[in-house]
């Protein structure tokens, strides 16, 4: 562990808008991260390498908390997760929401209370659901009919398992086609509009071993406006109502889901959270009134918003050069390590770190070390034009969907992840080394 006994610069320059707000820049052109320049992290733990800033995650959860003061806010463990962000996020006073057998037994195994995880997944299989009913998780979420059966089957006669059902609003929400799941042509959830919802609410209250506690509906991604959420809620309750017209069903619960939308360079909209807040209480209260129902809890599900903002990502220049047009730098990561530009067309705001530059900015590519034309990091961004080999850069909001989406791409091996807060640097979670990939390999 490293502590830092430097003075602290409190100014935050306009490029570092979307980084950490414990910031700083104790030498100009050397930030520093909850205390510690990002630079010495390099020196210490090698790159590239994902810094976590810790009290950043805290203080999201915090925000989440007093923003909605009566729902349930249950962290999105698909964004990223490793023991420590279970700890934090226990301590917070948060839920998780996980979405397979793998991060259910981590969370569980490192002590979050099971009865506070939400289980969902389109495709849901038998160890997942075994490892759910083996271990009390609060609630499974319902995909698809054949789920039922075979849940029920499952807790058996004499069991009980509190469910939602995820259902389908046919609203179009998110930043790009790939992560909207909240219309009909995609692969989660029950369609309200063909009555397919329905026909599955009606199939789980035949089996008294499930208790159906509420509906789940999640549209997507990186979401920067409130009015999907509160067209949503509109469906939703009129589902609500006409359950309860059919069966006399009064449900308890309402998952909103999450995908609200975080910039990732200067100037970027972001989804605000007080108004998200505001608009969707009322909107929820006036909805319900209308259709003579009581107020269901609210839950929400925000994972990139906790821990997207949080992260920085630090790279090793490897080479700069010309071809045609353009001036490529190439880095000692890439898509094995952030494949996101390459499956959404995500765009990032690199920054020199390290030293400072007085050169004139240029626009470049920066690209990784794989052996992909698509695996670019950054196209046509501005970087000082003296960048040469040894420099280090660092990509700001590369908290979420980094390292759990990360490959084994060219057997780069996958980057560790430190946490940095007040001076201090440790290690989450080690670097995956070569050893590691040939244990896997046990065959000849």
């Amino acid at each position: 562990m490293t502590t830092l006994h430097e003075p602290v610069v409190t100014t935050t320059p306009a490029d570092l808008s979307v980084w950490p707000a414990s910031t700083t820049e104790p030498r100009p052109g050397d930030p520093a991260v909850g205390g510690v320049p990002l630079a010495e992290v390099a020196d210490r733990f090698g790159t590239p390498v994902y810094v976590l800033d810790e009290n950043e995650v805290r203080e999201r959860c915090r925000t989440y908390r007093h923003a909605f003061p009566d729902a349930e806010v249950l962290y999105a463990a698909k964004a990223f997760l490793c023991r420590a962000m279970v700890h934090w996020t226990e301590e917070e006073g948060l839920g998780l929401d996980v979405c397979s057998a793998g991060e259910l037994e981590l969370a569980v195994t490192t002590g979050f209370p099971p009865e506070r995880i939400v289980l969902h997944g389109n495709a849901k299989s038998p160890r997942d659901l075994e490892t759910a009913l083996r271990l009390g998780v609060g609630r499974i979420v319902i995909d698809s009919p054949s789920e039922i059966a075979r849940l029920a089957a499952a807790v058996g006669p004499d069991g009980h398992q509190k469910v939602m059902v995820r259902v389908v609003p046919g609203i179009s929400a998110g930043g790009h086609e790939k992560i909207r799941t909240g219309t009909d042509d995609q692969k989660f959830g029950l369609s309200i509009a063909d009555g397919y919802a329905q026909h599955a609410i009606a199939r789980i209250l035949d089996q008294p071993q499930l208790e159906l506690t509420g509906l789940h509906c999640h549209l997507g991604s990186q979401i920067t406006t409130v009015k999907p959420y509160l067209a949503a809620v509109r469906r939703v309750v009129g589902l609500m109502a006409r359950l309860n017209g059919q069966h006399g069903l009064v449900l308890p619960e309402l998952d909103l889901g999450g995908g609200h939308g975080i910039a990732y360079r200067p100037g970027e909209a972001a989804l605000d959270l007080t108004a998200l807040a505001r608009r969707v209480r009322a909107e929820l209260s006036d909805a319900c009134a209308a259709a003579e129902l009581p107020v269901p809890r609210l839950v929400i599900e925000p994972g990139r918003a906790i821990v997207g903002p949080a992260g920085i990502a630090v790279y090793h220049v490897l080479a700069v050069k010309r071809t045609g047009e353009r001036v490529f730098v190439a880095v000692d990561g890439g898509m094995s390590d952030n494949p996101r530009p390459a499956l959404y067309g995500v765009r990032y705001a690199p920054r020199l770190i390290g030293r400072a530059s007085a050169a004139p900015v240029a626009a470049v590519t920066v690209v990784g070390r794989h052996c992909e034309a698509g695996d670019v990091l950054a196209t046509d961004v501005e970087l000082p034009s003296d960048l040469r080999p040894g420099d280090l850069l660092a990509v700001p909001v590369a908290g979420a969907y980094h390292l759990s989406m990360a490959s084994g791409y060219n057997m780069v091996g996958r980057p560790p992840v430190v946490a940095v807060r007040d001076g201090c640097a440790r290690l989450l979670v080690r670097r995956e080394s070569l050893d590691d990939m040939r244990r896997r390999d046990v065959g000849l």
